[in-house]
Order: C-alpha cells, then structure tokens, then sequence
C-alpha cells in the first residue's frame, strides 16, 4: 500500500470524525437544548402571548386576541371582511371547517369591485343615520392576512350609533368600550390607533369586565 495514500485516507478520517462530532454537538445545542430552553423562557415571561393570546374566561375560551372574527348581527361591532372558506377543510367525521385567509383579487379587477359594492350596500343600509356620509375604508375592505382583529377608531365610531340602537347600551357606554380596547401608536409615534373588535364585543355582551 503506497504509505502517501494511506496517510491521505487516515487524515480525512479524522476530519470527517470531526466534522461528525462538531454537527452532533450543533444539534444537541441548537435543536435541544436551545429549544427547549427558549421555550421555557418563552412559557415563564410571556405564557398568553406564547399560547396564542387566547382569551380564556372562566375556563372558556372565546378566541384569540390576534385572529378577527366575523360579525355581522346588529348588536355588534363589525371588523374588517374576511374571506371564509368552508368548502377545503373538514373535520374527522366530514364536517366542513371554517377557514379564513388572504385574498388573491386584484384591487383593479371586477371580482373585487363587486365585494366591495356588496359591503357597501350592506353598510349603508344597516346605518341609514350616516347618510351618504364616507365609509372607513377599512370597513369594506380585507387586510393583508384576510385575519385582521382591529378596525380604525373611525371605523368603530361609525358603528356606534346602530350597535347603541340594537343592544340595549347607550352610545357613550359604548364609546367608553371602544376607549378601553383601543390600541395607540407604538412608541406614541407609529401607526395609528386600532380596536379590537373581539374585546369590544365580549365586552358588549358583558363577558369582559
């Protein structure tokens, strides 16, 4: 056996043992024990946000605080239009299961004008008091994600006067609902204010305090 080559071979042994031993140690660190370390952080400092932000009273839960819902009863505060799916996804014994997300329509193509005319229509007629007074833009349209849970503090007034007609609170009770769950501008500087409307509406029904 040439002695050069057996060197050759010995030497790429030992650094493929290497190399070996190196991503053992990496995943140990970074896929154990980092994990699960992070993750019990994460349980300790931040255990709503980590779990989903779920609103959970009494043992009930009634959603998460970051995924809208939909509503549309008088009675309530309306969010943004979402885009529900029951015709994909069911469950284990074949029943459809509700699912929202994002929109492909273009803004420029008919399909999308049509959606907003409908919502429009329907806003104008649950508000007759509005007149044609302008409609928040973001009550006739869908976020980004198709999930968002606020809605602008325009668009929360413009509700107020019909929700107060439709569920036995008067309007300053209800704009002292919308003050509480009012989100403002990061750093006082960024964005705008927002509502959640899953907060306002579980106040709205007494179930948060």
């Amino acid at each position: 056996m040439n002695p050069k080559g057996g060197f050759i071979m010995e030497s790429m042994n030992k650094v493929l043992l290497r190399v070996l031993g190196f991503f053992l140690v990496l995943t140990v660190l970074c896929g154990g024990i980092y994990t699960f370390a992070m993750t019990g952080v994460v349980q300790v400092l931040f255990n709503e946000k980590a779990n989903g932000s779920i609103i959970q009273i009494d043992g009930k839960k009634y959603g998460s605080s970051l995924l809208g819902q939909q509503y549309t009863d008088m009675g309530h505060m309306w969010g943004r239009i979402m885009n529900i799916d029951t015709g994909t996804y069911t469950d284990d014994d074949g029943n459809p299961v509700m699912y929202a997300g994002a929109s492909n329509l273009s803004p420029a193509g008919e399909k999308f004008e049509a959606l907003v005319a409908e919502r429009v229509e329907m806003i104008r007629e649950a508000h007759p008091e509005k007149g044609e007074a302008p409609i928040p833009v973001d009550l006739v349209t869908s976020s980004g994600s198709g999930l968002d849970p606020h809605i602008s503090l325009a668009a929360a007034e413009y509700q107020i006067t019909r929700i107060a007609n439709n569920s036995g609170h008067s309007e300053e009770e209800i704009r002292a609902i919308v003050e509480k769950y009012t989100t403002g501008r990061f750093l006082g500087v960024l964005g705008e204010p927002v509502v959640n409307v899953l907060k306002v509406n579980l106040a709205l029904d007494g179930i948060l305090k």
